[in-house]
């Protein structure tokens, strides 16, 4: 969003918080779910987009409706030979797409794991425009229904919050996603959180705040304090995996530390220096994350 934009965006909304603060909340939930339109890409995203074209034309594309509509999952069978070890679910973050997934796909495929990438709504080959907790948990659980259980769930970024929600169970009326393990790369473990730092970027005040914490109870079936990772990750007792950069600047490691609070079976990684994106690639991460899935020492070539 350009900065003028912004800045208009802040004065109405502190403006409004005196007069319309339901109206505010609800606007402003909508502006967090707005996704980017596909002419929105930067030369760099259309550059990989590019590069990961062979690769998608190896996988079989499924188109599913779920509760936000057309969702597609990607499917990218074991290497000729192989044994199947499994089937892996992996979904990306906010603002990306099974092609920026591929270095965590080739190494379970590689491994011998079935792996289904799915795009989330609003996102790569799925439909829309907007994206919730709800819609994602929905999508995830739609594939579940098709190709599941799953030997583990694999989710970077906001990705990773939504393999946490789907596994766990947190929104009502959407059953657990069924699967054996858990790897949170670079994830966010509080929404609470996140909509309070989306709060200051608006300029929200309390009541307006309230108003918004109300449209996701509204939706999601349970208050937004509930939707904290610790909390679902102790509840559900799925082994888990946390791997996440101190340096990190988009989610920030008090997340991962905050996942960490959730039990013994919760494990926590760092990997200094690789950040928010190039965590995706590093040889070590990707190693840790198979061995952690498989229950052996795995290379990654």
């Amino acid at each position: 969003m350009a900065s003028f934009s912004v800045k208009v965006i802040r004065s109405v909304f502190g403006m409004a918080e005196h007069v319309a603060p339901r109206l505010v909340g609800r606007a402003a939930f909508e502006l967090f779910c707005r996704t980017p339109g596909r002419k929105a890409l930067s030369e760099g995203e259309k550059r990989a987009i590019a590069r990961a074209a062979p690769f998608m034309e190896a996988a079989r594309h499924h188109r599913l409706m779920s509760g936000a509509g057309c969702v597609v999952v990607h499917e990218f069978r074991p290497e000729p030979g192989r044994e199947p070890a499994g089937t892996v679910l992996v979904i990306h973050g906010w603002r990306s797409r099974t092609e920026h997934m591929k270095t965590v796909i080739e190494a379970y495929r590689a491994a011998g794991y079935r792996v289904l990438s799915l795009d989330l709504p609003g996102h790569g080959a799925s439909q829309g425009r907007r994206l919730t907790m709800v819609s994602a948990v929905d999508a995830a659980h739609t594939v579940g229904e098709w190709f599941g259980p799953f030997a583990a769930v694999v989710g970077h970024s906001f990705g990773g919050a939504v393999a946490a929600n789907a596994v766990s169970g947190s929104i009502r009326r959407i059953p657990p996603l069924a699967a054996g393990r858990l790897v949170l790369i670079a994830a966010p473990s509080s929404l609470p959180a996140i909509f309070d730092n989306f709060g200051n970027a608006l300029n929200l005040g309390p009541r307006s705040r309230a108003a918004l914490a109300r449209q996701v109870e509204r939706i999601a079936g349970r208050p937004l304090e509930e939707f904290t990772g610790s909390l679902q990750l102790a509840g559900t007792q799925v082994p888990a995996l946390i791997i996440h950069a101190p340096d990190d600047r988009e989610v920030s490691p008090d997340h991962a530390e905050l996942y960490a609070t959730a039990g013994a079976h919760v494990r926590l990684h760092w990997t200094p220096g690789l950040g928010h994106r190039r965590i995706l690639a590093d040889r070590n991460v990707l190693e840790e994350a198979l061995g952690f899935v498989s229950g052996k020492p795995l290379k990654v070539h």
